[in-house]
């Protein structure tokens, strides 16, 4: 590998353009990742809460009181 100054200095300035577009791109990457794992965190405790939901009982519903003759 030869020495130039392509390895030790940067090409050139981007364009404001090139940087908006490398920002939105990436930012819309993070947004998407955390919109996908908030996804796969949402499903995993809706499985778990049936699953729980599932083993618990039924809880035996109350009698209504009769009304007393008294009046």
């Amino acid at each position: 590998m030869s020495t130039t100054k392509e390895v030790f200095f940067k090409p050139g300035k981007l364009s404001a353009q090139d940087k908006a577009s490398l920002t939105d791109s990436v930012a819309k990457q993070i947004i998407n990742a955390e919109s996908d794992q908030r996804a796969r965190k949402t499903e995993r405790l809706r499985q778990l809460r049936e699953a729980q939901e599932a083993t618990i009982a039924a809880p035996v519903p109350a009698r209504p009181k009769k009304p007393s003759g008294k009046k």
